[in-house]
């Protein structure tokens, strides 16, 4: 499946397309220190997980779950390469097992998270019914996106380099702008809104670093249960949140020239698949390897 190659335009900004970085190969850590929504609330759970993933190079295993997201993510990037007229739930679930074995081409083991034939099929029905609940809450036929699947890089006013992951922006014939974010999973609680909103704050500080336009709204789409959350974001929200994102950059720098990234334990441990490297669980980290441009070891 060839990747939609969208680009926004803007100067000095880092753009790499997220069909391209389905599964990477392992390989050797040429990390930059930065800083995305996902690993921001990372840290905030527990500093020694955020430590694995991002400096040691540690991955979650294969899900069915984030196989799911990842497939209805291409079908979805692939459909509005279509012409309007084209973009049909006919045409988008015709798709589904198409990027399904262009996912499992990049990762394999993917392939392993299912018994057999019968199982693999009902899981892509389960896929295709995502998909519908997709063209339950818009008709694409009538979206023009500016820009789709992109993968974006900028630095705040105090010098954090922030990672985005942008799935769609759409602009209206009237200037505004609107950042889409397509989620595969349920909606969240009244416990887990903070975070979603959180997320979405994230992505309205990248665009307006980017492009110094706030985006008029930002709309995560829960596509399995065929629901919306909203965020239109003033400038001064914005402002504040930069600042706190200052603070929190602060605190994992300092922790990373330090080599600490102690562990927090809650109740999300018992899901946490490295509780052998863990030292709240008897475990021992392996040795830390050092923070880029820090002689810590």
């Amino acid at each position: 499946m060839a990747p939609a190659r969208t680009q926004m335009g803007a100067v000095g900004v880092s753009v790499v397309f997220m069909t391209d970085l389905i599964a990477p190969s392992p390989g050797p850590r040429t990390w930059d220190p930065a800083l995305s929504a996902s690993r921001a609330k990372e840290y905030e759970r527990c500093p020694l997980q955020y430590r694995l993933h991002v400096l040691d190079g540690y991955r979650e295993p294969e899900t069915r779950a984030k196989a799911l997201g990842t497939v209805v993510h291409a079908v979805l990037e692939e459909l509005f390469g279509l012409a309007p007229h084209e973009r049909t739930p006919e045409a988008a679930r015709s798709r589904v097992a198409p990027a399904y074995e262009a996912v499992v081409a990049k990762t394999p083991a993917i392939a392993d998270l299912f018994a057999d034939e019968e199982d693999l099929q009902a899981w892509l029905e389960d896929a295709r019914g995502v998909i519908d609940g997709y063209f339950a809450i818009e008709q694409p036929q009538w979206i023009a996106p500016a820009a789709r699947e992109q993968r974006v890089t900028t630095t705040t006013t105090g010098g954090v380099r922030l990672l985005g992951f942008i799935d769609r922006i759409d602009a209206a014939p009237d200037g505004r702008l609107r950042v889409v974010d397509y989620k595969t999973g349920k909606a969240p609680g009244p416990r887990y809104v903070d975070e979603a909103l959180y997320q979405m704050r994230f992505y309205a500080l990248v665009y307006w670093r980017l492009f110094d336009v706030v985006p008029t709204q930002l709309r995560l789409m829960y596509l399995k249960v065929i629901d919306s959350m909203f965020l239109t974001p003033s400038t001064e929200e914005l402002e504040f949140f930069e600042r706190d994102l200052g603070d929190l950059w602060a605190k994992i720098e300092g922790d990373g020239r330090a080599g600490t990234f102690r562990p927090k334990t809650s109740k999300l441990c018992g899901w946490c698949p490295h509780q052998a490297l863990c030292p709240a669980f008897g475990g021992t980290p392996p040795d830390y390897p050092g923070w880029p441009g820090s002689t810590a070891d």
